[in-house]
């Protein structure tokens, strides 16, 4: 058997063969209204009551099909699986510890999505939970997998949707254990698609999909390299919570391990939360359906621990890390309809204790949301910067400066031009050293709205100055209108945009935008990228991850519908890939780089070769469009030894810049090829840091004199030195 190597990176093949069987063409012009052959007629089809059916899928006709299976139960042979009733099933050999699945079509399809019934009467017993997905046109060389992962440990239909791919042959593999020796299929159906999408490896790549036994509306890039996802109290919903627990997935892209546990150890249901990653290292999670609740995870122990709980209750609210690695939030009145004074607070890693900020008014943030103040304030843009201070960038037409000195304060900072109110729109900040901020999309309202395409660029200059706004790809517009999308910056500064809707509807799949782009900030170009198959729009996650590729996951939670994804799928950029879709030569990290290191330091390294470009990203905590830990900073690579491969860069010795915590570094060769990334811990330099602190805000001194408690503040504060990173003192 040969595996196509090429495939797994890309998780679809390029090319192949594009014909459709004939039943295809009759089921569109309604002749075979099931989408079967005539000869198949089953009693049970999927229903799809619970989760999203495959975009454009029609099921393949059955009747000409081959099953092998690698082992059968006496009574419960191979045909069983598709025999057309839920009543009958195929089970394994309980003695067989792995079990293969192949499917001959019969014919070359453009294969989509796998769905499977599992034994209805038998309970969680024989349930396929881990599994792969290949697929093959000759039974020799298989690719993929196309899809893999973890379906959900209960007894219902499961499905992998996956891009449309060339297949004659389809083969699911899985692994039984001690505590389920077998497993077993009621009921087999495959989807293809008349829906052809040209595969152009210039323009990236989908693929392979993951499984998640969720639906992922949350997410963060460990400190350990591996990614944590989460739902709500259940599965696949977040209203009627009875609290006090988070279901949640965990990934690990080196061995591809998909895994499931319920946190209950906190008391917090985690939906609708703030995410931030403070100085520490400690993800800090706030709020949510658990309104007052706040849970750290340390993820280098994989452990989530209880903390203080804020002073007010929020939900829907943002948060972002300050300068001196403490973390604000401010905003989420969704959680507490009667209160709408959300104003900020801090979180002190040191003491664990919430501070407010009465003067860090949540009002002058709030945007003219035809819902009212219950939606107004949510899902702030925030950025910390220097000197304990934080830009309000939207989505409010109006900008804002905030300050977490003493009681707090907040400076109005002028409006995005031309552009109005921006809700479940998003900013990231894709070069830190200089400032800069892309805001992309949204719409006047939260939900029921129409989408707009602006795209502006922000280059903040000292905390209380109003900063410079221009449009983006000259005429301030994407290609095109886009809500409830999902935005990442890579490692070369360019940045990524997935998904969305023209017309923003919550759980709604109508008026998608399937074709991502790419906007070039050295250009000041927005380009096309790969179109792909899955929907993708409200309650979707994007980060990026250690290996310079995309997750695009999720959507949906909304219990017993159709708008449900319990799944992700890995977008490749071009800079990976070259035009014949084969895997680029990538520059490695050899040694060097430590574990932990502070704000200002230079570090030394070496390469398997030479480097053009270095780069650090902060680790990405995404939820409900909004990721306001991740940003860029560029770095200068010297050479040490060019021969050698041995580099040096300095990190930028102002906190407000390089936020303290966890950051990946990137090296990119000449052509642009980035390496898989080295995660630090970056804490502060108590030397450089009390400098940066004790300037004033750069502002004038007639606004000092306007906002003295700024001036005040720097002159008497002095900080406290963090050096944990598991969250002790």
């Amino acid at each position: 058997m040969k595996i196509q190597w090429a495939g797994i990176l890309l998780g679809a093949s390029i090319g192949g063969v594009n014909a459709m069987a004939e039943y295809m063409a009759e089921a569109m012009r309604g002749e075979r209204v099931s989408g079967y052959g005539k000869s198949d007629k089953p009693s049970w089809v999927p229903d799809f009551k619970d989760e999203s059916p495959p975009h454009n899928g029609i099921r393949i006709p059955r009747q000409d099909w081959t099953l092998t299976c690698s082992s059968s139960a006496r009574g419960y042979p191979c045909k069983n699986a598709i025999d057309g009733k839920n009543t009958t099933a195929w089970h394994s050999d309980p003695s067989d510890k792995g079990h293969t699945f192949i499917v001959d079509l019969g014919a070359w399809y453009q294969v989509s999505a796998v769905v499977v019934l599992p034994p209805l009467d038998t309970g969680v017993e024989g349930l396929i939970t881990q599994h792969k997905i290949w697929i093959s046109e000759d039974d020799e060389t298989w690719t993929g997998p196309v899809a893999y992962g973890m379906w959900p440990n209960t007894v219902r239909q499961r499905m992998s949707a996956f891009e449309p791919s060339s297949a004659r042959y389809l083969r699911i593999t899985t692994d039984a254990d001690d505590e389920n020796p077998w497993v077993g299929i009621s009921e087999l159906n495959i989807y293809g698609t008349l829906y052809t999408i040209p595969h152009n490896p210039a323009l990236g790549v989908w693929g392979p999909t993951l499984d998640f036994p969720i639906v992922p509306v949350s997410g963060a890039q460990e400190g350990s390299g591996m990614l944590a996802l989460w739902s709500s109290w259940a599965d696949d919903q977040f209203h009627s919570t009875p609290g006090g627990k988070t279901v949640m997935t965990r990934w690990n892209s080196t061995t591809g391990e998909v895994s499931k546990r319920t946190v209950t150890n906190t008391n917090h249901d985690m939906f609708c939360p703030g995410i931030s990653y403070d100085g520490t290292g400690m993800m800090v999670v706030t709020g949510g359906n658990s309104a007052r609740e706040t849970s750290l995870y340390d993820s280098a122990n994989d452990e989530w621990i209880s903390a203080n709980g804020m002073n007010l209750k929020r939900g829907y609210q943002a948060s972002t890390t300050l300068s001196d690695g403490r973390v604000f939030v401010i905003g989420g009145s969704w959680s507490e309809v009667s209160t709408i004074d959300k104003d900020g607070e801090v979180y002190d890693p040191a003491t664990g204790n919430w501070t407010m900020l009465p003067d860090a008014t949540v009002q002058d943030m709030m945007t003219e949301d035809m819902e009212g103040a219950w939606r107004a304030d949510n899902h702030g843009w925030l950025f910390g910067w220097k000197g304990l201070s934080v830009f309000q960038a939207g989505p409010s037409k109006q900008m804002n400066w905030y300050s977490a000195s003493g009681n707090g304060s907040v400076k109005a900072a002028g409006r995005r031009m031309e552009d109005e109110d921006s809700m479940s729109g998003n900013a990231v900040m894709f070069d830190a050293v200089k400032g800069k901020i892309l805001t992309l999309g949204g719409s006047p309202d939260y939900d029921k709205s129409p989408a707009t395409d602006a795209a502006h660029i922000i280059t903040l200059g000292e905390p209380g100055q109003k900063p410079k706004v221009q449009l983006a790809g000259g005429r301030g517009t994407m290609h095109y209108e886009r809500v409830f999308h999902t935005t990442v910056v890579l490692p070369d500064g360019k940045v990524f945009i997935a998904g969305g809707q023209t017309y923003g509807i919550a759980f709604n799949e109508e008026n998608v935008q399937f074709v991502p782009e790419i906007y070039d900030p050295e250009t000041d170009t927005f380009q096309k990228l790969q179109q792909n198959n899955v929907v993708r729009v409200y309650h979707t996650v994007s980060i990026l991850l250690p290996d310079a590729r995309v997750l695009n996951a999720g959507g949906g939670l909304c219990g017993n519908c159709t708008a449900n994804h319990y799944d992700g799928q890995i977008f490749t950029p071009p800079y990976l890939v070259t035009p014949s879709g084969q895997p680029r030569p990538r520059p490695e990290i050899l040694s060097g780089l430590p574990e932990k290191t502070l704000v200002g330091s230079t570090l030394r390294f070496k390469t398997s070769g030479p480097i053009w470009k270095a780069s650090l990203i902060r680790l990405g905590t995404a939820t409900h469009t909004v990721n306001t830990d991740q940003r860029r900073i560029p770095l200068n690579v010297v050479a040490t030894s060019f021969f050698r491969n041995t580099w040096k860069v300095t990190l930028p010795s102002e906190p407000g810049i390089l936020i303290p915590g966890y950051w990946m570094l990137f090296v990119m060769d000449r052509d642009g090829v980035p390496s898989v990334a080295k995660i630090m811990m970056i804490g502060l330099d108590p030397k450089k840091t009390i400098q940066a602190w004790e300037e004033p805000l750069g502002a004038t001194e007639e606004e000092n004199c306007e906002h003295g408690s700024f001036t005040s503040f720097w002159q008497s504060w002095k900080p406290t030195l963090i050096l944990q990173t598991n969250g002790r003192s």
